[in-house]
């Protein structure tokens, strides 16, 4: 969750007290190495099974392999960006090392085999992955924060590890040293996995749309949807027909015409005449899509993570990290700043991104802009000078009133008061609310983790159903009497008669 401290920094002193520790106990043989971790490495099976492989595993099975463990659990933001650099481990040491992502769930629906395989798929994983719903590998490897990586010797035991982002220099370093040492000790033979994307090949094939995020109207009752699993944004009539798409489709952040320009899972959307604003979230930048000429530019974001806190950089340029929503008010743009736990602003005639809400530190705190605190905001909707903001993470609704400059929280207790439950606001529950549009002084909110729409009435401050059976829902937007929803894990778009309560699918396609 939180920016944890890199314990692998202090590695050259950690594994050399490691190392002294083991050759006072052990024979003599035991002092081969310096790398030779500290104790035996604590079992990975449990009983919930397994994704992405076939089969249950072993520490022992992996014995001439250097292993590293990542503790995570899908809906952390922090956890979803460690994915690259797990991802670039595995392939320069692709030989020697082997990655088992250990998912030890925070929300209900976390635990689920089902809904962990799609965010495998969602985030393009492919190492194993054991399901750890009751946190019994987490408890026995002394883990206390997501993401939390561990390294394991070719001799299975722990030599160390590290919470939060920024491993991958240390992690890289401390492989390399341990494949010098162990030379042709080590197996060099490469697991083959069975991946969820081999056997989801055909699944997909019968959808054209892959994970569905976020929605917004034009003027001419068109809309505009961030294909986030195909990398790119499709214009689509009330019917469903694909009128453009923006965006090759391939992974990237290419600018250019529509034909070639590319997006790493998109998200959140804002009109403003004739452009089009993305929230490049996996790029961690704000593209501007000039409607009239067909071109995309990249106007903030420079692809890496960047982070400020506290008292830093309020009245400087920054960069956004995993922007998840946007909204524009006038010639300002606010942005659900995700992976730092923000909201930042952006000016739109000078395109400069500022701090605007939010300490940094991931937290349900209220009060003025500079001293609340934000847990992964995923959502935004603006109703006279208020700003609701999704606060995911905290299954929260948080309010930020425009004119007093506060911050308060109608809705939500804090980071592990979740669940299921209407009723009064003080007794009522999400779990990780992604969405909300406003209409009738009601906000209603996609409560994605719990597969339905809620309603939120401000005035008598009240929760209630309002439609269930989704998976994972991400937006919802009024047209007319319906209101559109992105059912996101289902790959399709929904139209709810207001009425009715009717579901009805959109057929999108060309």
């Amino acid at each position: 969750m939180n920016k944890f401290l890199l314990l692998l920094s202090l590695c050259s002193s950690l594994f050399l007290s490691c190392q002294g520790q083991t050759t006072q106990n052990n024979s003599s043989k035991s002092k081969k190495y310096k790398t030779k971790g500290v104790y035996p490495a604590p079992e990975i099976n449990t009983p919930y099974g397994w994704l992405n492989t076939d089969k249950a595993w072993t520490i022992a099975d992996f014995k001439g392999k250097v292993v590293l463990l990542d503790f995570w659990t899908f809906g952390c933001i922090n956890c979803q960006h460690v994915i690259p650099d797990l991802r670039k481990l595995e392939k320069e040491f692709a030989k020697e090392l082997v990655v088992i992502g250990v998912h030890s769930a925070k929300f209900f629906s976390e635990r689920s085999n089902k809904n962990i395989r799609k965010a495998i798929l969602k985030f393009g994983i492919e190492h194993p992955v054991v399901n750890d719903a009751k946190f019994k590998v987490w408890q026995s490897y002394g883990v206390n924060a997501w993401p939390t990586v561990v390294l394991i010797d070719p001799e299975g035991r722990v030599m160390g590890q590290a919470s939060g982002e920024g491993f991958y220099k240390p992690i890289r370093a401390y492989i390399k040293r341990v494949i010098a040492e162990r030379g042709n000790a080590l197996n060099r033979k490469p697991f083959k996995f069975q991946l969820e994307k081999d056997q989801e090949y055909l699944e997909s094939k019968k959808a054209f749309l892959r994970f569905p995020s976020k929605m917004i109207q034009a003027t001419d009752g068109t809309l505009y949807i961030s294909d986030s699993g195909h990398n790119r944004i499709l214009h689509i009539n009330s019917q469903g027909k694909v009128l453009e798409q923006i965006g090759n489709g391939k992974q990237g952040a290419q600018d250019g015409d529509f034909k070639i320009a590319t997006f790493y899972e998109p998200h959140g959307l804002a009109l403003k005449g004739n452009f089009l604003y993305v929230a490049d979230t996996k790029n961690n930048r704000i593209r501007k899509v000039d409607l009239k000429n067909k071109v995309v530019k990249t106007i903030a974001g420079n692809g890496k993570l960047d982070y400020y806190f506290g008292e830093e950089r309020w009245n400087e340029s920054v960069n956004p990290n995993s922007p998840w929503d946007l909204w524009i008010d006038g010639t300002q743009m606010y942005i659900a700043n995700a992976g730092n736990h923000q909201i930042l602003t952006m000016n739109l005639q000078t395109e400069a991104v500022r701090r605007f809400a939010g300490s940094g530190k991931e937290a349900l705190t209220d009060g003025n802009y500079r001293q609340s605190a934000f847990n992964q905001p995923s959502g935004l909707a603006k109703n006279g000078n208020t700003l609701y903001v999704a606060d995911s993470e905290a299954s929260a609704i948080r309010a930020i009133d425009l004119t007093k400059k506060q911050v308060s929280t109608p809705l939500g207790k804090g980071l592990f008061e979740f669940g299921d439950v209407d009723g009064r606001a003080n007794k009522a529950r999400l779990q990780h609310a992604v969405g909300l549009t406003l209409r009738d002084n009601k906000i209603y909110i996609a409560d994605t983790y719990n597969g339905k729409i809620k309603i939120f009435d401000l005035q008598r401050k009240r929760l209630k159903t309002f439609a269930s059976g989704l998976n994972e829902p991400n937006d919802v937007l009024f047209i007319g009497n319906y209101l559109w929803v992105s059912d996101t894990n289902n790959h399709q778009l929904l139209k709810i008669d207001l009425k009715t309560l009717k579901k009805t699918v959109v057929e999108v396609g060309k």
